[in-house]
């Protein structure tokens, strides 16, 4: 079987013979390990030449050797034929040809981003009110989610280039959890209690976007969708089941109504809300690895979801992956599919957490090697 064909046993109701094998956001550990991925410059992931970009991606996916990717948007037919990366010395500079526009290229930062618009604690201003809200999200109705300018041509390439046997994967963030970057974590913690009625009115806009976002992924041919989830360990379950399980169902009925699966990505503490967990349409669980005072064993996971859900493994990414000698990484391989395996064979191996900068490439190839090897049932 390849990766795609493993993926999609896994979301049957049969589960898959072959355990397949993925990491968890891919495009952060492409950022951390670029010189161990490619000899090609840095720059060259801002090039919008269709040739260009599918080349890379699939130098990178051989090389990790897992059985997913993230399907990526390309360039517009625009900036193809006006935009090149022009290289000078160490810098490396994106130049409109046709407006002359000259922008500096800033290389990827390992474990981080620069000039990130949202700080967790005292946004300089915070949205206030409906319209304040508003102003602040794009509103789908007027974005261009159709594609049809070109940005769907790299998915395509992809597809029918390297892409097929891989299982293609979109991305889009809950809608509670999309709030913090627009109040910030206090702001969006604080706002739940004194200013529900907002909080109500920002997830609603914010899930009309999502679902933007998940039509826009089946048009580039995704045949899964990731829902990360993140901070909402730390509300109340009612806070839950008030600001995020409606709104997290209709995104998950828009994704099956696009013909895809939804994978839930629940960061955090799952006490108190299992029930809640189970409730939100979504095809799969994904969860962290045990870790800042609180412990989420595989075993119990498939224990409770029993059949009813895919589950993805938690494999530790600092203790295990990066940490552990070879033998401890295939003991731990082993005992999560041997879960996964209870779970109906409804399992795909995968990590609890990003890839540290601290692993490296060979190591991830390992981690992927090892879950291939393990007898099929």
């Amino acid at each position: 079987m390849n990766g795609r064909e493993k993926i999609l046993a896994a979301f049957s109701p049969e589960g898959t013979p072959e355990i397949p094998a993925v990491i968890c956001y891919e495009d952060i550990f492409i950022r951390d390990h670029w010189t161990q991925l490619s000899r090609k410059p840095w720059w060259i992931r801002f090039d919008p030449d269709i040739e260009t970009q599918s080349a890379w991606r699939r130098e990178v996916e051989e090389a990790i050797g897992q059985d997913w990717f993230l399907l990526p948007e390309g360039a517009s037919y625009e900036e193809r034929a006006h935009v090149t990366i022009v290289a000078q010395g160490e810098a490396a500079y994106r130049i409109n040809r046709r407006t002359g526009e000259r922008q500096r290229l800033t290389p990827p930062q390992v474990s981080g981003w620069l000039g990130r618009g949202v700080a967790s604690v005292h946004p300089s201003k915070l949205p206030q009110t409906p319209d304040e809200v508003d102003a602040w999200i794009v509103d789908p109705h007027t974005g261009d989610y159709r594609l049809d300018d070109g940005r769907a041509d790299l998915a395509q390439r992809i597809l029918g280039d390297w892409g097929a046997t891989r299982f293609p994967l979109g991305y889009i963030a809950g809608p509670l959890w999309t709030c913090y970057y627009m109040w910030g974590f206090e702001g969006m913690m604080v706002f739940l209690i004194e200013k529900p009625a907002l909080v109500q009115h920002a997830v609603q806009r914010f899930t009309a976007y999502s679902i933007a976002q998940v039509q826009a992924a089946a048009r580039l041919g995704a045949a899964g969708v990731w829902i990360e989830d993140c901070m909402t360990d730390m509300i109340s379950p009612q806070h839950y089941r008030t600001f995020n399980l409606p709104y997290l169902r209709q995104i998950t009925e828009a994704i099956h109504a696009a013909g895809m699966v939804g994978i839930h990505y629940f960061c955090g503490n799952p006490a108190g809300k299992w029930d809640l967990l189970l409730d939100t349409g979504a095809d799969a669980l994904a969860l962290e690895e045990s870790k800042k005072g609180f412990v989420i064993d595989i075993a119990d996971v498939v224990e409770r979801v029993n059949g009813r859900m895919v589950v993805l493994g938690n494999l530790d990414a600092v203790r295990i992956l990066e940490q552990a000698d070879d033998e401890t990484l295939h003991a731990e391989i082993v005992r999560q599919i041997a879960a996964g395996r209870r779970n109906r064979g409804r399992f795909i191996m995968s990590l609890g957490s990003p890839v540290t900068p601290d692993t490296p490439l060979s190591r991830v190839r390992r981690y992927c090697d090892l879950t291939h090897s393990v007898v099929s049932f």
